[in-house]
């Protein structure tokens, strides 16, 4: 009787310290792929209708099957940051942080249509359905480039108090953009682009994903410098959680079917966050990716996630021109993760 108290309090004071912890999120690697080439990256996104992924390396975008992973072609850019294809209106927009400008592209041939000039260093970009207009979000100019969808003519570039990282869109007439220095969320009108409100996030600090539950009206904005995820309610602004997630994150996704927050880190890690009722979240796996991955794409077809990262070597000395170096990118290692439930 002894012995078995004694194996029975082992086995649970290895589970409390860590040890045989398993996934419970059911989520790991199905797939990796090497794209190859040279060059640095940011975001990936998927289209699930047509089954392409659009995954930015450096000067071009990279078009690649979602399910094989077969490359289907390329699209030149100027320092590609986000990518947004349009099913609906056969064109996709891509933002050139460079060239201070947007390409216009054909979703069927991939050839640019136009360019579009924005504000200084367009990074992120968002489609809102319900306005029929592209959003572009200028990191360095500090401001919101809109553009119509329909007739790719620049609608206003407005200021919003700080630099603008991620948006997303309520569907409803509602757009919500994290401000990575002045550590808050900007709320304003997609029609009016009249700005409503603004939710400070602390103690979150550097956000720089953002994801959204319609159903519950939950805002998940993942905070690098203070590797946390404030959950907010997008009406009032008030937190309803912070969680702990991985050093450098720069994307998040929410899964309405699973209830399933995925936040991107770039140490090498996704965490995953359950949602168990509207004012109630804890951290529930902690997948391993590399080190490098960044940023997060979301297939609402298969529920799969997708990240991009190289294979990296050595971290050059700070100098005064580059005081925050980067670790320099192997040649020809560059990468594409796909995770997902095995079926």
């Amino acid at each position: 009787m002894i012995r078995r108290v004694f194996i029975f309090l082992l086995v649970v004071s290895h589970k409390l310290c860590g040890f045989g912890q398993t996934h419970t999120s059911g989520i790991e690697l199905l797939k990796k792929t090497v794209i190859g080439g040279e060059g640095g990256w940011d975001y990936v996104s998927v289209s699930a209708e047509d089954r392409r992924l659009y995954v930015s390396h450096n000067n071009q975008v990279e078009v690649l099957n979602a399910d094989t992973h077969e490359k289907i072609g390329v699209i030149p850019t100027m320092g590609v940051h986000g990518i947004c294809a349009i099913q609906s209106l056969g064109k996709g927009f891509i933002t050139n942080g460079k060239a201070n400008n947007v390409t216009v592209f054909d979703i069927k041939t991939l050839q640019p249509l136009a360019q579009i000039a924005t504000d200084e260093d367009p990074d992120a970009l968002l489609y809102d359905q319900y306005s029929s207009r592209v959003f572009i979000f200028n990191n360095d100019g500090m401001s919101i480039t809109v553009i119509d969808a329909l007739s790719n003519k620049v609608i206003k570039t407005f200021k919003v108090g700080g630099k603008p990282e991620t948006g997303i869109t309520d569907g409803a007439g509602t757009i919500y953009v994290n401000l990575e220095d002045a550590n808050e969320i900007v709320v304003f009108d997609s029609k009016t682009l009249v700005i409503k409100k603004r939710f400070t996030l602390s103690p979150g600090k550097e956000p720089t994903g953002l994801a959204y539950d319609k159903e519950t009206h939950r805002l998940f904005s993942t905070c690098r410098k203070s590797q946390l995820m404030m959950v907010m309610d997008a009406d009032n602004g008030k937190v309803i959680a912070r969680l702990p997630i991985g050093k450098m994150t720069d994307g998040a996704i929410f899964n309405g079917q699973s209830k399933l927050v995925a936040c991107s880190n770039g140490e090498g890690t996704i965490t995953i966050v359950k949602e168990l009722a509207p004012d109630k979240f804890e951290v529930v796996d902690t997948i391993v990716t590399a080190r490098g991955a960044k940023t997060l794409a979301f297939d609402s077809k298969t529920e799969h996630l997708y990240t991009v990262t190289a294979q990296l070597g050595d971290t050059p000395a700070p100098t005064a021109a580059n005081p925050k170096p980067r670790p320099t990118i192997i040649p020809g290692t560059f990468m594409l993760l796909e995770y997902g439930r095995k079926l």
